[in-house]
């Protein structure tokens, strides 16, 4: 799985360093894979020019070492399938889902074997749609089949007058994650302690705190540490807290390097005092900007794109590309609406190291090597 995994953070880290930089202090949360499925879907229909743009940004002709991406570019949508399919079949210790719909303009002819390609491949929704004349109701059903697909978690990407009626093609992404610690925090345990953020105005937030064996490690250059936090069912959210200067980080931030930080054989198991925020991020994300800053600039433009793989029957372009991602970080896990039952925590255990986030910090949640979620807190 390492091309898979090599290719979604590469594209990854980048997307973040770019909607980090253009945004300033902001929280920033998004889904590596979500967004990284999506532009392979549009890929199956991208000719030319626009192939080779999609094929650069998502790391499509280096992970493997060819030269030439069409070697490489099935193996990949081979892995992506085997992933997609197990994120989205059921699992009695979390819940996860990532929903991809492309909705064409009706005037358009969709090619069969597109949608079949979409369908088995991706598990997209491929649909022909009425911008021109009923974009109330066009609105409605991609609202209502989010909806659908997220298990009514995710209520609304589009407001009434977020798409034109001039729209020829729209593609949304949504993603729903909700999972349990292995080790909870206990609600009793929470204080409120200060944040260090120009964001946050060094306001007090509610801290969790624990104290127990998890695996951390230190990092020299550049200067961290490293907290690994289990969910139940096998996913992890890796928390990078700066020493100093965050920056630092991101400017790092690559597959090789994380793996690196984040090796095995690196982490060790020790007492570690936890102070972690709460927080919840909401993002609506119009993708185009970030993506044309990224190279990809093709598939937005009427007079460039070359989607002819998708349909016939005109100039098919992306007129909107819709991210939608949702986190919630509480004491039982992240997105938890339930309560667990409190776990004992072991009181005054011998030379414990304080892991203290109370200053911004990156995270980001892997099943596997496969980074599913990324992000930054600047001010809970």
């Amino acid at each position: 799985m390492a091309s898979l995994a090599a290719a979604n953070a590469e594209f990854g880290f980048n997307l973040l360093r770019e909607m980090d930089n253009s945004q300033g202090n902001e929280n920033v949360f998004l889904s590596f894979l979500s967004i990284f499925t999506a532009l392979s879907l549009v890929r199956l229909g991208a000719r030319g020019d626009c192939a080779n743009q999609i094929d650069k940004t998502l790391y499509f002709n280096t992970t493997s070492g060819h030269r030439n991406s069409s070697n490489n570019q099935p193996t990949l949508q081979f892995q992506l399938k085997k992933v997609l399919s197990d994120i989205n079949a059921s699992h009695k210790d979390y819940e996860l889902s990532v929903a991809n719909g492309l909705f064409v303009e009706k005037e358009f002819d969709i090619n069969k074997k597109y949608i079949e390609c979409a369908e088995k491949l991706y598990e997209a929704k491929v649909d022909r749609v009425d911008f021109t004349n009923d974009i109330e109701d066009t609105t409605y059903r991609i609202n209502k089949w989010i909806k659908n697909v997220t298990h009514g978690k995710i209520k609304k990407v589009f407001s009434d007058s977020s798409i034109s009626s001039s729209a020829v093609m729209v593609l949304v992404n949504a993603v729903y994650f909700k999972g349990k610690w292995k080790s909870a925090f206990t609600q009793s345990e929470t204080i409120k302690c200060r944040f260090k953020s120009p964001k946050c105005s060094k306001q007090a937030v509610p801290m969790m705190h624990q104290e127990r064996r998890f695996n951390l490690t230190t990092i020299q250059d550049p200067s961290m540490q490293v907290l690994q936090l289990r969910y139940h069912g096998g996913i992890s959210m890796y928390v990078l807290l700066p020493e100093r200067d965050l920056s630092q980080i991101e400017k790092s931030l690559t597959f090789r390097n994380l793996m690196k930080w984040t090796n095995p054989r690196k982490m060790n198991s020790q007492f570690v005092e936890v102070f972690l925020p709460k927080f919840k991020i909401e993002k609506n994300y119009e993708m185009k900007h970030h993506l044309e800053a990224l190279g990809l600039k093709d598939i937005f433009d009427e007079s460039r794109a070359d989607l002819s793989g998708i349909a016939s029957g005109g100039r098919l372009y992306i007129s909107k590309l819709m991210h939608k991602s949702y986190i919630e970080v509480t004491e039982e896990g992240t997105q938890a609406t339930a309560a667990t039952e409190s776990n004992i925590v072991e009181k005054h255990l011998p030379e414990s190291t304080v892991f203290k986030a109370d200053h911004p910090f990156l995270f980001v949640i892997r099943k596997n090597d496969i980074i599913l979620f990324s992000g930054k807190v600047s001010c809970p």
